[in-house]
């Protein structure tokens, strides 16, 4: 299992990209992915077009949870993101910044 921290001043996406790519995993699954984040899109599917996204974007604090998976190089994730009021968000996450939290991702590769 490899584990993936994204700290202050990074974003996650392009973070999960950058640290895979550099040690060859172009396959696998994100387990898991905790911590939190100051702003971010995510997207979900319009109800009368499966092929259509809806991205939204936010600039508010949010705790994160997710999974996903990690095919032919390209990161999918979705992720629930709690908000003050203990609202709830969902979605395919298309990116996210963290300022003064973290997030951590867990990862199994799969081998070839």
């Amino acid at each position: 299992m490899i584990l993936v921290s994204v700290r202050p001043g990074q974003e996650v996406v392009s973070t999960l990209k950058a640290e895979l790519r550099a040690r060859g995993v172009t396959d696998g699954a994100v387990v898991s992915l905790i911590g939190a984040v100051e702003g971010c899109c995510i997207s979900t599917m319009a109800a009368d077009d499966h092929a259509k996204d809806i991205l939204t974007e936010y600039a508010e604090p949010f705790e994160l949870s997710g999974t996903g998976e990690i095919k032919d190089g390209t990161v999918h994730l979705h992720v629930v993101l709690g908000g003050e009021g203990d609202e709830a968000k969902a979605g395919h996450l298309h990116w996210a910044k963290v300022e003064h939290f973290f997030v951590n991702a867990y990862i199994v590769p799969l081998e070839g």
